[in-house]
């Protein structure tokens, strides 16, 4: 370690840290710093592959100081007590990962000096990866080389090694590592700017998506998982237990780089995705070709317009997606990946909602008839902070008749619309958040809809709950604001004249912007 004298503000400030908040903001304020002339994906692998790292020091020495308490009172001396303290068995029956001596934190903080802090850091995950086929080919090697300024280096592992995590939370080493994976996963996707939007998914998105599910249990599949923060969420939904099972987890990323981060993260919040979590493009390699899931949430890439498109592809059961736009392509897959009784959660943007008659247009057209859409949200603007483009949520289920079993109503032939668009709050002069409040309304107001113990009712200006028959007058159109009723007096009469006239004059009228 670093002598106090010599110690920068930095690590001083680390330190005193003593809430998770400060934690993550002092860490990360310390190793921007650090970042050199390395390129931000890069430094991203860097950063992360360190805090995974200490993550599975930290789990480790809680199990190994678990162990060494159980045997006080033993008559053991010598051997036999470090035979059992050094069995991998030991941790791994426990749900942690076995860390080989030269991968311990202890271990890497004595002998990673100077020009020696790379190779002791890809040693260490070579270590790790060897004593855990989970994590074969999952943790980054990118210390030792020479565009990396060792001495810097070497002072990150000092600064990730003096970050004070127990005590905080709840305690556990996996809890307060999580937080501060979540936190830098999220302040890299930010650094990165439209790149950032590729493996990361804004937080308060992704807690609308699980909280709209409400994954009790079953299989929960995302196709372009990126860093897996939805997979996690799902899995610890409503303070469930990721090691107790009840989620199975199942994702797709095509990026490689952006895959290991997914593995890390799982690992990182007790979440198994072993061989669940696969690399490939979903369009057009497949890796669940068999996979009927409960629940499927995707925040695909949004208007990718250079995709591999098969025209005969068993998927487009609604029409073929044009080749200029892959929106209706996930739409359809993730479709396809439901189960009898499934439930999805899809992000797209407004232009899904609207497009008229084309292919698109069609295939929205089909899917409606086919009584798949449950529930469309308008999101309010600027909540991803890689672009300015407006988005929506589409709610899909395979089955809206009533399930006494879980407790859900008749909605067959209705469709619920939520105007959310005004929702949210500043989190900075480009990005928006939805509140905790705005997450209880949007959510609660779709599961009264949706089930059987609260009674829905129609709110002006806020949601609607139109039958399909109405929304066959609309031509199709989702747009929220076309069906849900003003609380001004004034609105026009909608139902005079040619739908899609009225739909243009209505939106006009109304004053938001779906585009």
């Amino acid at each position: 370690m670093v002598s106090r004298e010599r110690m920068s503000a930095e690590h001083r400030k680390l330190l005193a840290a003593s809430t998770p908040k400060e934690i993550q903001a002092t860490l990360w304020r310390a190793a921007d710093k650090l970042r050199g002339s390395i390129d931000a994906s890069q430094y991203k692998e860097l950063v992360l592959g360190l805090v995974f790292l200490k993550y599975l020091s930290d789990a480790f020495d809680e199990r190994r100081n678990d162990l060494v308490e159980g045997l006080v009172g033993e008559d053991l001396t010598g051997d036999p007590r470090d035979d059992l303290v050094e069995d991998p068995a030991n941790y791994t029956g426990a749900g942690v990962f076995w860390v080989p001596r030269t991968a311990r934190w202890s271990w890497i903080a004595a002998n990673a000096r100077n020009t020696d802090a790379g190779r002791v850091l890809d040693a260490a995950m070579d270590a790790v990866m060897q004593g855990n086929t989970a994590l074969a080919g999952v943790l980054p090697r990118v210390f030792d080389r020479d565009n990396i300024d060792q001495k810097r280096l070497a002072e990150l592992i000092d600064l990730i090694g003096d970050v004070r995590l127990g005590g905080i939370a709840d305690g556990s080493a996996r809890d307060a590592q999580g937080q501060v994976y979540e936190y830098l996963l999220a302040q890299f996707a930010r650094a990165e700017g439209m790149r950032g939007g590729e493996f990361h998914t804004p937080r308060s998105v992704a807690r609308l998506m699980v909280e709209m599910l409400s994954p009790q249990a079953g299989r929960v599949y995302d196709p372009v998982c990126g860093s897996a923060s939805m997979l996690t969420q799902a899995a610890q939904f409503g303070g469930a237990d990721p090691a107790e099972g009840h989620i199975s987890v199942f994702g797709q990323e095509i990026n490689e780089r952006t895959w290991r981060l997914a593995m890390m993260n799982l690992a990182v919040h007790g979440v198994r995705g072993d061989h669940t979590v696969r690399r490939g493009d979903s369009l057009s390699d497949d890796q669940h070709p068999g996979l009927r899931a409960d629940f499927v949430m995707a925040h695909p890439p949004f208007n990718v317009s250079d995709w591999a498109r098969d025209v005969a592809d068993s998927r487009w059961k609604y029409g073929v997606p044009p080749a200029s736009n892959a929106n209706f392509a996930w739409l359809q897959h993730v479709v396809a990946k439901l189960g009898d009784q499934g439930t999805a959660a899809v992000v797209l943007t407004n232009s899904s909602i609207r497009s008229a008659r084309n292919a698109e247009g069609e295939i929205r057209q089909a899917m409606v008839e086919d009584d798949l859409v449950a529930c469309i949200v308008a999101l309010p603007p600027q909540l991803f902070h890689t672009t300015r483009i407006s988005a929506c949520l589409w709610i899909l289920a395979k089955d809206k008749s009533a399930q006494s079993a879980k407790r859900l109503a008749d909605r067959r032939g209705q469709i619920l619309f939520i105007d959310a668009h005004e929702m949210g709050t500043a989190a900075s002069k480009r990005e928006r958040v939805l509140t905790d409040a705005n997450l209880a309304k949007i959510a609660g107001v779709y599961l009264a809809w949706r089930g059987t113990d609260s009674h829905y009712h129609d709110e002006p200006d806020f949601c609607f709950s139109a039958s399909v028959a109405t929304v066959r007058e609309h031509d199709y159109a989702l747009i929220p604001g076309l069906y849900i009723e003003p609380a001004s007096l004034i609105a026009p009469d909608p139902t005079p004249g040619p739908a899609g006239l009225m739909r243009d004059l209505y939106a006009i009228f109304d004053g938001r912007s779906y585009r």
